[in-house]
């Protein structure tokens, strides 16, 4: 029995089935230390504290989606601003 073409087609089996990369990327990873794209979501931004959202919306005015748009400095800011400011 010749095992020459047995064994390449256990290797693809295994590439394509089992671990879901391309030979190029297994040996990226391998070789490189170059993880597969998995899909992995992106790390989250930092989350608004509850107490600066429910300002914004409640004394500012402000929309969900306007609020949604801003990292914590500039909720920050815009909240100092309708302290100082009143708009």
């Amino acid at each position: 029995m010749d095992r020459t073409r047995y064994g390449s087609s256990l290797w693809a089996h295994i590439l394509r089935d089992q671990l879901d990369v391309t030979e190029g990327v297994f040996w990226a990873c391998v070789l490189d230390g170059r993880l597969p794209d998995r899909g992995t979501p992106a790390a989250p931004r930092e989350a608004l504290p509850a107490q600066l959202v429910y300002l914004l919306l409640n004394q500012v005015g402000l929309t969900e989606e306007q609020v949604a748009e801003m990292d914590k400095s500039q909720a920050i800011e815009r909240l100092n601003q309708f302290w100082t400011e009143g708009c």
